[in-house]
């Protein structure tokens, strides 16, 4: 395989951002066995540039411009990138290279007319260079902080800048041989591998400069490096074009979803066959499928997803019976109070015929969990559910307490978490504690209320829960909030007739998921197949796997 045949195929692997990242990869390999150059050109080999750049790099001793270093440790085949098994090929940066730390503090730096590379894409600016000459440029510190390894992005710069003083500059000692802009493509192709997975600590995760000095990097002849130039300028074009797409796509689905989300009863029908024919095209990534499910629970309780049925009884009549029933069980309540419809409540949009509002009070209970200690919480006994088993596979901690209390959720219940992690949930387990920063939520009559209709309005107002919260570092909702929020009521038939078709709908997005996942993975696998032909020896190039 080489490149010819690597662009011929570039239509079946997509460009979105893990793709282009692996076909900067494949660029490298496919260097690194000889397939980006014909096979009458003679060019140098890797022992033909490391005894080359010695010689320059004696010199540069010799003139005083460099101190004499000590050897560096043999390259391993353990370092190597995943895929790569030739470790005589490789050199260790800091013998090709001297990686100099930023010199400019970036919050105190001055504007002027110097570029200041920061580890955010843009430049600053700054009244003072740093160094001159073409580098690439690695962060020493994580991008995602909170205790994790990240690096967003490496930097290629060219004459006269300054430097952030937790960034890395890497200036080769001969850049005819290995220019600083191969090392920053091979870099940012492999960034996770040599350097992320090299950065320590706990609060402030960083990479020491001595660690980038032991990155092992490719002895390939500067005709090669210029064709992987070639190809990962093609990357950066495929990059570039994605971005403009997706943003032309995004504009076009706010749009779209926007007339839904606040539908004119004149042009709704319309809008929605526009958004029903361009699906396929709102929808491509994972997170306008989110957009797409919160658009369907809008229509839901907005009355727009199924028709309206004159027969269908009153939901008003639904509320007065719910209201018996409350008053009913709670013995002990000081008041009796008269269900609050649309008519007593002031409502932007008009409710279609038959529907009501109510607080969230008068149709459930919003029952507190039992708070607990950590010190309480122990390895056996009665589980305890908490927030975090609800979003994630948190660990499961568990209590010495029976349940023969009010505070445990059974199979079936209505459950919200509303502190920290917002959103509701219907308990599909076995009968647990649960903590208090979970309410419980029964009906107060599930004969005149679906508790599936109300699983999706929460569902969908679960954002504008979480933001008329409280708290900075952890936002939580308060009780008497809860209680006051109004909920559009359909008669109960429309009710379950709403509950189908949310269903229905939500199972065509898990569709819609499920292909890009798919679609995903037999990109991925195309790209591993078109790495390993890259990585085998010139002479056995046929490409099984993409035939």
């Amino acid at each position: 395989m080489n490149a010819d045949r690597l662009l011929d195929a570039f239509h079946l692997l997509g460009d979105d951002p893990e793709t282009v990242q692996q076909l900067r990869k494949l660029a490298v390999g496919l260097a690194l066995s000889g397939k980006l150059l014909a096979s009458t050109q003679a060019t140098l080999t890797p022992s033909d540039l490391r005894e080359e750049i010695r010689a320059r790099k004696q010199a540069l001793i010799k003139q005083g411009s460099l101190r004499k270093q000590s050897p560096s440790m043999a390259v391993s085949s353990d370092a190597l990138p995943k895929g790569f098994a030739s470790p005589s090929s490789f050199i260790r940066l800091g013998e090709i290279a001297r990686i100099e730390k930023g010199q400019t503090g970036i919050m105190k730096a001055e504007p002027g007319p110097y570029p200041l590379v920061v580890t955010a894409e843009a430049r600053g600016s700054c009244e003072h260079f740093d160094f001159e000459g073409s580098a690439a440029i690695v962060p020493l510190v994580s991008s995602a902080g909170h205790g994790k390894a990240s690096l967003q992005r490496l930097h290629y710069q060219e004459g006269k800048f300054a430097l952030g003083s937790i960034l890395a500059a890497i200036f080769p000692y001969a850049p005819d041989l290995v220019s600083a802009r191969f090392i920053f493509e091979y870099l940012t192709a492999f960034k996770n591998e040599l350097l992320v997975s090299q950065m320590i600590g706990t609060a402030n995760v960083s990479l020491s400069v001595g660690k980038v000095s032991d990155v092992p990097v490719p002895l390939v002849p500067p005709v090669v490096q210029r064709k992987i130039d070639e190809l990962m300028a093609l990357c950066d074009q495929l990059e570039a074009a994605r971005a403009e797409r997706e943003a032309s796509r995004d504009r076009l689905a706010v749009a779209s979803l926007a007339r839904l989300n606040s539908p004119d009863p004149e042009t709704f029908e319309e809008d929605a066959r526009f958004a029903l024919n361009a699906l396929p095209a709102l929808t491509t990534r994972p997170d306008q499928i989110k957009a797409l499910r919160q658009t369907i629970l809008n229509l839901a309780v907005r009355g727009k997803l199924v028709p309206q049925d004159p027969n269908d009884e009153p939901a008003s009549e639904l509320l007065k019976r719910i209201a018996k029933e409350k008053a009913r069980l709670d013995r002990k309540e000081r008041t009796k109070r008269e269900p609050r419809t649309q008519t007593e409540e002031a409502e932007p949009t008009r409710l279609p015929k038959g529907w009501a509002l109510a607080p969230l009070a008068e149709l459930v209970s919003i029952l507190n969990g039992r708070a607990y200690k950590q010190s309480e919480l122990l390895s056996a006994g009665t589980p305890v559910l908490r927030v975090g088993n609800l979003f994630t596979s948190d660990r499961w901690y568990y209590s010495t307490l029976q349940l023969d209390n009010d505070k445990y959720c059974d199979k079936g219940d209505l459950i919200f978490a509303w502190s920290a992690s917002f959103g509701p949930f219907i308990w599909t387990g076995e009968k647990v504690i649960y903590h208090y920063h979970i309410w419980k939520l029964p009906l107060h009559s599930e004969a005149n209320l679906s508790k599936l209709y109300l699983y999706n309005f929460l569902l969908q107002k679960t954002r504008e829960i979480k933001e008329a919260g409280h708290g900075i570092s952890m936002i939580h909702m308060t009780k008497e909030k809860m209680e006051l929020i109004q909920v559009p009521l359909p008669p109960l038939a429309e009710q379950d007739r709403i509950v189908a078709k949310v269903d229905e709908l939500m199972a065509l997005c898990d569709q819609l998921e499920a292909s890009l996942t798919n679609a995903t993975s037999t990109r991925s696998r195309l790209l591993n197949a078109l790495l390993a032909e890259a990585l085998r020896p010139v002479e056995t190039h046929e490409l099984e796997a993409v035939e």
